[in-house]
């Protein structure tokens, strides 16, 4: 039987992480308060790195109407693609805050969202580091979003390429 395995580093905590890596999941901690989350209570921020230098930020943004929310990534991930057309995501990192719970343990991204950011590496033939982390508590690394979804669909299934 075949095995897929990948491995990922987890750090304790912000401090813990390079300069760099830390004000970007401090931007994505701070985004967390721009989210709309009055359904679920579950602020959820997101702040990339581009290529050039740039910051951009995205948080989520819940409807009454469930299915018409969208998840922090992928308001990011168009922000990219229209602030900043063409320009490659070095790192992303994902934080959260819930009314619900603590936030000290670091979440992934959902399944549409790991599919989104795929392809986002696909278009910009760049993989997008993952920092994930909650307000405090251990933060995970992952070198490649499609390192979270190994068989996604791309556009090979679609045209063959």
């Amino acid at each position: 039987m075949e095995q897929y395995q990948f491995s990922y580093q987890l750090v304790e905590g912000v401090d813990a992480l390079s300069s760099s890596d830390a004000s970007l999941l401090r931007s994505a901690q701070a985004a967390t308060a721009l989210a709309y989350a009055p359904y679920s209570g579950f602020n959820v921020g997101a702040a990339a790195l581009l290529a050039n230098g740039a910051v951009v930020q995205g948080t989520n943004q819940e409807n009454a109407s469930y299915p018409v929310g969208i998840c922090a990534e992928r308001v990011l991930l168009g922000n990219v693609a229209m602030q900043y057309p063409g320009q490659a995501i070095v790192a992303m990192a994902i934080s959260y805050r819930s009314v619900k719970r603590s936030s000290d343990q670091p979440i992934s991204p959902c399944g549409m969202c790991r599919q989104a950011l795929v392809e986002f590496e696909h278009r910009t033939a760049a993989p997008i580091r993952l920092i994930l982390g909650g307000e405090s508590g251990q933060v995970m690394i992952v070198d490649s979003a499609k390192l979270l979804l190994p068989f996604a669909f791309s556009p090979r299934e679609l045209n063959g390429r």
